[in-house]
């Protein structure tokens, strides 16, 4: 059962309503995890800039949704594995394995293996990463830039997991549970 009310896009009144109505232009729906966070549009307009800027950065797409399930799964955020799955899969086209594979730290490619296991890294140590770990990301062939933007993602997602942990969101895509890695 959802711990925190999700707002109808047909109830939703000043900035939540502006946000919705983009949302809704840009997606063709308004999903659960941002009905619930327009209970502050605060949140729900800071989430949208951060998510938006990262969008346009050097990543890319693909390596932003491989981040967000490794991310996710280490913090068992199901709601957010199954809209990266789905997202992953549907909208930027990376096969099955490839999204398994994330959600364990991994990846065929070397480059994007070092970004999600810096990921991992800045998960597991809360941000207190030293200088050995980044060293191992630079020496990866990974820019200033490119770091910042890794941190990014982890901050945009883990504002995203311990959300819809605390929300305990209801998912309105094809469920993904963190129990079930392969």
């Amino acid at each position: 059962m959802t711990r925190l009310k999700a707002i109808s896009p047909d109830e939703a009144t000043g900035k939540t309503k502006e946000l919705f109505d983009a949302i809704q232009g840009k997606l063709g729906m308004v999903p659960n995890m941002m009905r619930t966070m327009g209970n502050s549009s605060a949140l729900l307009e800071g989430y949208l800039n951060l998510s938006g800027a990262l969008s346009h950065g050097k990543l890319g797409a693909k390596t932003g949704e491989l981040l967000a399930l490794a991310i996710s799964q280490k913090n068992n955020c199901d709601y957010c594995l199954s809209a990266h799955s789905f997202i992953g899969e549907k909208l930027v086209h990376i096969d099955t394995d490839t999204l398994q594979n994330a959600r364990n730290g991994n990846a065929a490619d070397a480059k994007t293996d070092a970004i999600l296991k810096f990921a991992n890294v800045l998960v597991n140590k809360q941000g207190l990463v030293n200088d050995a770990d980044v060293d191992t990301i630079k020496a990866a062939g990974l820019t200033d830039g490119e770091i910042g933007e890794i941190v990014g993602h982890v901050a945009l997602n883990v504002l995203t997991n311990y959300f819809n942990n605390t929300a305990n969101t209801s998912i309105d895509f094809p469920v993904v549970n963190a129990g079930q890695l392969a």
